[in-house]
């Protein structure tokens, strides 16, 4: 494709609809049987979203492919049944409720990066983390696979929503000297190795944690964080707004 950006300044794909060829991805990651993980979130309301998602995820999310699909939630009893590919399986976690979703935010970078440490590890290759109140609308595929992956958000090639832009206090572990920066990421969908998804979600979780036992609060919390890892940890495989366009812009 000419008409978009493929490569990132320090070599990184960017991944767009007709840069790849699915067919001969998938034959390599058949070969080497390797397992991928999708946690997701269904806290208070979002427990609604649940079943949408999942019939969404389970035909479009690696088909074809092992998929273990995580899913914590508050509410285990309003999960409704699922029925799922042969290749796919549903993991339910209870976890407890935060009051504001800035706490939310916060709580979901630590929850994922200790089931990481003492359970995921030892179960996929691959960990993606996706909002889970949004439906997949097409395939999902082994072109998202890579070390480090993050996803352009749709904010950034949106000129009119400019002024959004996601700026955390000076004080907060989440800032950025003015200027610095290559691309904003979404929070809303990012993964990659087990390994690197650890340390992604461990960091953040500890710059979150030191801001709020200094009574410091980036716009976006868990996102302002992410982006501030990503920013001195360059992904190596980045998805285009095509894989997460966010309909509130």
């Amino acid at each position: 494709r000419q008409d978009v950006l493929v490569l990132t300044p320090w070599l990184a794909p960017i991944v767009w609809e007709g840069t790849f060829n699915r067919d001969i991805l998938n034959a390599q990651y058949v070969q080497k049987d390797l397992v991928t993980g999708l946690v997701a979130f269904a806290v208070e309301k979002y427990w609604f979203f649940i079943e949408g998602f999942m019939r969404s995820a389970n035909k479009y999310f690696l088909a074809g492919h092992q998929v273990n699909f995580y899913l914590f939630t508050d509410n285990p009893g309003k999960i409704p049944h699922l029925q799922m590919a042969p290749e796919n399986h549903v993991f339910v976690i209870p976890v407890q409720n935060d009051s504001r979703w800035q706490d939310i935010s916060t709580s979901r970078m630590d929850i994922i990066s200790t089931y990481t440490h003492s359970q995921f590890q030892y179960e996929v290759d691959y960990l993606y983390s996706m909002d889970i109140h949004v439906q997949l609308l097409a395939h999902i595929g082994v072109e998202i696979i890579d070390a480090l992956v993050a996803t352009i958000s749709s904010w950034q090639v949106t000129p009119q929503h400019e002024n959004k832009a996601y700026e955390a206090p000076p004080e907060s572990q989440a800032a950025s000297p003015e200027g610095q920066g290559d691309f904003y990421y979404t929070a809303s969908f990012y993964g990659g190795s087990v390994s690197e998804v650890y340390k992604l979600t461990r960091a953040c979780s500890q710059g979150l944690v030191e801001d709020r036992e200094h009574g410091v609060e980036p716009r976006r919390s868990d996102e302002s964080h992410l982006n501030q890892y990503l920013l001195h940890h360059k992904p190596t495989r980045l998805l285009s707004p095509e894989y997460y366009w966010d309909t509130e812009l």
